[in-house]
């Protein structure tokens, strides 16, 4: 989740809710987080708990997935991107 300064906010407006437009953003003031942006949409679908993205635990990972997941950390230590074709 990115971060900006209040000072940021009105300084930058246009930038700030173009970032939050795309994911939440971490107001700070004084050097401490203080308020999150995020878009209307995705405050709905937090509120209404239509958003079927979920946090798993590591051993809950099917085998397919882990088997991507290690394949992809091997590139990133090779110091491949993401984009990288295998």
């Amino acid at each position: 989740m990115r971060q900006f300064t209040t000072g940021d906010l009105n300084k930058q407006i246009g930038d700030v809710t173009d970032v939050a437009s795309r994911e939440p953003v971490i107001l700070t003031r004084h050097n401490k987080p203080r308020f999150v942006l995020m878009s209307y949409e995705h405050y709905q679908r937090m509120r209404s708990g239509g958003d079927p993205r979920r946090a798993h635990h590591i051993s809950e990972m099917p085998d397919e997935h882990a088997e991507l997941f290690d394949e992809a950390i091997e590139r990133l230590a090779r110091g491949e991107s993401y984009d990288d074709e295998p």
